[in-house]
């Protein structure tokens, strides 16, 4: 029987245990796990069967983790890192390797902008080419026989921009390319990145699949979307991998990036989800669907009130009738353009600091996609390692400020806000 996404949020992954009857999924805290026999243990280190070694690359918990945000997002398999961050750099450096290219939208996240547009050339000797979000001339240009892949974000942080998900994912596969994005901000209930060509997806599962600020961690989809095997651009698919007796990725079909990503990667940098942490987030992913409504719904509401509000130099949100990302959002987000938003308030950046210092309610610290409503200067905290020309083409300018509204009482947040905006002159 195929259930519907609200059954699967809840259920997925995960039957009650044989042996205890648990009907809540366990914490497994243990590091390692003990073989059938000899035969078993060479089986599992050789990939030839599937199992837990070491935590380190699967732990039973975890899986369950896995496995349901996987159905959520109709793919073929997840795999789960530490933190976001950490998934990004595993979900490219899978497929990219030094002296390679891969192109990345300009409107990113400021520390993802940074990793892509420093980081990757100075650390790894890979170069990303920086596309402005509706440039698909540029785009096409920028592709040549050293691309890997193209990344992108489905709401741009904190731009809140909207690129056009099937035009890019044309292009990248017309040049047999993978498309990865970033699906942190849309989730898998707002946006369906397999139906619009999206190949790979990661999150920062701290954010809206965690939802209560209480746990960092990260994943990797594979949609099954994309073939690795007799492509050119992959050669490390398709060699033998001697570390692993000779395994060649591509032969292993739908499977084959996300073997690489678990048996290279994960095993390779540690960077591995707790087990307590994947418990934390399945008790956030229950309610996803629930939470995202909420989140949307009072995040118009806001955004309406300060679109209207005389001190209000401009709001950035698609959800807004008028917005230019309005009609893209109606193809690409119907269920709603999420829970987070920039404005600008007059006054420039002396008038913004003031109004965040006034805010009784809103919460200024580094993170977003939380129950409770959020606040930060991009400016000067998350973008603040970018210059004024990186600045300007992610978006940022100095009177933006970036608002995630949480699931408290509409009336109480637009309260709190009139106030801040009455102290900011």
């Amino acid at each position: 029987m195929e259930y519907k996404f609200e059954t699967l949020q809840v259920h997925a992954g995960y039957s009650p245990e044989s042996g205890t009857g648990a009907r809540a999924v366990p914490i497994y805290q243990t590091t390692a796990y003990q073989f059938e026999n000899a035969s078993d243990a060479a089986a599992q280190f050789a990939l030839e069967k599937q199992g837990h070694i070491y935590s380190r690359i699967a732990n039973p918990t975890t899986a369950v983790l896995e496995q349901r945000i996987n159905a959520l997002e109709e793919g073929e398999g997840t795999v789960c890192f530490a933190s976001g961050m950490a998934a990004i750099v595993a979900a490219v450096l899978n497929l990219a390797s030094t002296g390679s290219e891969i192109i990345a939208l300009s409107t990113l996240y400021g520390g993802a902008y940074t990793l892509f547009f420093q980081r990757f050339e100075q650390r790894y000797g890979i170069k990303a080419h920086r596309v402005e979000p509706e440039d698909f001339g540029a785009l096409k240009a920028a592709i040549n026989d050293k691309t890997r892949c193209i990344y992108l974000e489905t709401l741009g942080n904190p731009n809140i921009n909207i690129p056009d998900f099937e035009k890019i994912s044309s292009i990248a596969h017309t040049h047999g390319l993978p498309v990865i994005l970033d699906n942190t901000f849309g989730t898998p209930w707002l946006f369906n990145a397999k139906a619009h060509g999206i190949d790979f997806t990661v999150h920062s599962l701290t954010k809206y699949i965690g939802g209560h600020g209480s746990s960092m961690g990260g994943s990797v989809s594979d949609l099954g979307t994309f073939s690795f095997k007799g492509n050119p651009r992959f050669l490390e698919f398709n060699v033998p991998d001697e570390t692993y007796h000779g395994l060649v990725y591509s032969e292993l079909g739908k499977g084959g990036y996300l073997a690489k990503l678990r048996a290279g990667f994960l095993r390779d940098t540690g960077a591995c989800l707790s087990p307590f942490n994947a418990f934390l987030l399945l008790q956030g992913i229950e309610t996803l669907s629930l939470r995202m409504q909420r989140h949307c719904e009072n995040t118009l509401i806001v955004a309406k009130y300060l679109k209207n509000h005389p001190r209000v130099a401009w709001v950035n949100y698609p959800g807004l009738s008028g917005d230019k990302y309005y009609e893209r959002a109606k193809k690409y987000l119907p269920k709603g353009s999420g829970g987070i938003f920039t404005f600008g308030i007059k006054g420039g950046i002396e008038s913004g600091r003031r109004f965040i210092d006034a805010l009784k309610l809103f919460s200024l610290l580094a993170n977003v996609s939380d129950v409770r409503s959020l606040v930060v200067h991009p400016a000067s905290t998350t973008h603040a390692q970018l210059d004024a020309e990186a600045l300007k083409a992610a978006g940022v300018s100095e009177d933006m400020i970036r608002l995630s509204i949480g699931l408290e009482a509409t009336a109480d947040l637009i309260a709190d806000l009139e106030q801040a905006l009455e102290n900011s002159y």
